[in-house]
């Protein structure tokens, strides 16, 4: 009788994805993908963030925590950083807040709140278009889902189109001690820790 293969334990990497790169380890176009960063066999990342976007994406070979990840009906929170061509009002924030109709459908109520000051983020390479005549702000934005494009679709919808998007947080995980392209492992205790936050369904 063959051995029986014990199961491989859990990895999971928190990863700031740099601007310009590809969710994925291959490309057929040449474009820059994870494979430049992350030399970690075995790992696919935790549902995707766009090629012109930035920040804290999750890599794991935890088929399981994949899909408890990115899930709806768990309405794990992911938050960003959101720069916006424009000087949103406040009643502009409430419909993000409230929910816009998208050609998908209404938007989940998110959690949105202007900043008072640019946020403490590296320059981004190549920097964003800068227009002496048009304010920009900062909005931090919480989600409990992930539709394509989603912020950005959102921002548009209410006249102030995103400039620069960048995740900072997925649930508890932020990007704190990484810089971008630099990539670092949950430890057993967060690990379990993870999993525990992803025990019950939202309602």
């Amino acid at each position: 009788m063959a051995a029986t293969r014990a199961p491989e334990p859990t990895v999971v990497l928190r990863f700031w994805k740099p601007y310009g790169v590809l969710s994925q380890f291959t490309d057929a176009e040449g474009r820059p993908t994870l494979a430049d960063y992350i030399p970690v066999k075995d790992v696919y990342s935790v549902g995707r963030l766009d090629y012109d976007s930035e920040g804290l994406l999750l890599l794991t070979n935890n088929g399981a925590l994949i899909a408890r990840l990115t899930q709806p009906r768990y309405a794990h929170p992911k938050t960003y950083l959101v720069q916006v061509e424009g000087a949103p009002s406040e009643a502009d924030l409430e419909r993000l807040r409230t929910g816009v109709q998208l050609k998908d459908g209404l938007t989940r109520p998110a959690k949105v709140r202007l900043l008072e000051a640019p946020p403490d983020l590296p320059e981004r390479t190549p920097p964003i278009r800068y227009r002496a005549t048009i304010p920009t702000a900062w909005l931090q934005i919480t989600l409990t889902e992930g539709r394509k494009r989603q912020i950005r679709r959102m921002t548009a919808a209410i006249g102030y189109p995103t400039l620069r998007l960048v995740r900072v947080a997925i649930g508890n995980l932020t990007l704190e001690g990484l810089c971008p392209g630099a990539y670092r492992a949950l430890s057993r205790a967060q690990i379990a820790a993870l999993w525990r936050s992803l025990r019950r369904p939202s309602r």
